[in-house]
């Protein structure tokens, strides 16, 4: 199904030349000169995305934009302008505006810039499709979030192995959700009325984790001063998750490869025997293959721990699952800190689409739960976005010059880009050129980009 785009041109040369150009690219161009009769359209016909130029008789870009964001709040706009109106076109990116276009237009930006609002869309349809979705797919393994074709195949291996005994090592970085899915193998096993108890080895000294782990006689060290149960104990006929497993120390490693092998052990201080029926899950965020290797971690029990290895894919490698993801946050932030914001922008959610999320799914549940907290509006916007997101796709960001163009072009580009970028904000936009605010103020002036 072709694409439908609402063109908006009171320059009838300028309007027939964009229309051939997109109809080229297989759209359905409807053009209009005037914003009224475009908003007639809005108001009838499904649009997948419009285009206006900012200078139009009676209505302006602006006021259009505005009222077909009431009509139709998730179709992207994007603003035609002249360089003489930059704070305008700022502004109507501030207001939410997908992005912008100069005249004389480069008509390989634009069908660029087309192209890339149509596909924010679809991430937008899609991202609507899975809301309706959540509570009845993608809730069932238990709290785990993902449509992208790793978290599927994760979500199948853990049905298949649920069931059985084995061992299991769950490998990824911090904050994938190690946990979530060490709980759905549990949830998921014939062991799910029995307990599921959680050990992070890395936050205990080696005496403290043994002690943990197979519990003590009284007496057995100072400060024992009564027996205690150890977490495979409380455990028994139930699920033990093992979080951060290459902190282990070598001693407590061969303690560890006996209850695997024998499902016995001795507390600490103790000389009786105790047997237990418990199923193991281990997790790691570093290369525990490696820890091998370098002899920091016993080879025996890295395979006993290994029968079945689960590897969680950092957030960066499954972004499809961003969207949804979002979604889910900000009802659970809407939850915990009783307030009721409706959505994520299709903007907003595109910074979140092109950071590289080092803290991974921790990370963005924190950021989304701040957004909720701090955000104005009913509705999560770019202005919400945490500073450092934005800087880190900026840091990264080009601006390409068609080889030919002018100098004084190449000093418009450049300066509008760093106005965009800064939100309009001169002070900042002088920075990011490397020039004085009253130098911009000049350029501005001998370029012709005031009002």
């Amino acid at each position: 199904m072709k694409r439908v785009i609402l063109l908006v041109e009171d320059d009838r040369n300028a309007l027939e030349g964009m229309k051939i150009a997109l109809e080229d690219e297989n759209y359905e161009v409807i053009g209009k000169e005037k914003a009224e009769d475009a908003l007639k359209i809005a108001r009838k016909k499904h649009i997948d995305l419009v285009i206006s130029d900012l200078k139009l008789p009676k209505m302006d870009g602006i006021e259009l934009m505005e009222n077909v964001q009431k009509i139709l709040p998730s179709t992207p706009v994007i603003i035609i302008t002249a360089y003489a109106t930059v704070e305008n076109a700022v502004e109507a990116m501030k207001k939410g505006a997908y992005d912008y276009v100069t005249k004389p237009i480069n008509l390989e930006r634009f069908l660029l810039i087309v192209k890339r609002a149509l596909h924010l869309k679809k991430l937008e349809e899609d991202y609507e499709d899975l809301k309706r979705k959540v509570e009845e797919k993608y809730y069932s393994f238990e709290e785990i979030i993902g449509t992208s074709q790793k978290m599927r195949e994760i979500f199948q291996l853990i049905s298949q192995i649920a069931p059985t005994h084995a061992t299991v090592l769950i490998e990824g970085e911090s904050g994938t959700g190690k946990e979530l899915i060490a709980r759905a193998i549990h949830k998921r096993s014939d062991r799910k009325d029995k307990p599921f108890i959680a050990v992070h080895c890395a936050a205990l000294s080696p005496t403290l984790l043994e002690s943990e782990l197979f519990g003590h006689e009284k007496g057995a060290f100072t400060g024992a001063i009564e027996r205690r149960k150890g977490r495979f104990e409380l455990a028994d006929e139930g699920t033990l998750f093992l979080d951060e497993i290459s902190e282990i120390e070598p001693s407590i490693q061969v303690k560890l490869l006996r209850v695997l092998q024998e499902q016995e052990f001795e507390r600490v201080g103790g000389v009786k025997t105790i047997r237990v029926d418990v199923r193991v899950i281990s997790a790691t965020n570093v290369n525990l293959e490696e820890r091998v290797k370098e002899g920091k971690f016993r080879d025996d029990l890295y395979y006993r721990l290994k029968v079945i290895t689960i590897n969680v894919p950092p957030l960066r490698e499954r972004k499809e699952d961003i969207p949804l993801l979002a979604h889910a946050f900000i009802e659970e932030a809407n939850r915990i800190n009783k307030r009721n914001i409706k959505g994520i922008t299709s903007r907003a959610l595109t910074y979140l689409l092109n950071y590289t999320w080092p803290g991974n799914v921790r990370e963005l549940r924190n950021v989304i739960e701040s957004m909720v907290v701090l955000s104005k509006k009913d509705i999560l916007r770019t202005s919400d976005i945490p500073s450092y997101i934005k800087h880190a796709g900026e840091k990264q960001k080009t601006l390409s010059i068609t080889l030919g163009t002018s100098w004084k072009d190449i000093q418009k580009n450049i300066i509008f880009e760093a106005l965009r970028t800064s939100d309009g904000n001169k002070s900042n936009a002088a920075k990011i050129l490397g020039i004085s605010r009253r130098t911009l103020y000049r350029k501005l002036k001998e370029l012709g980009m005031t009002k």
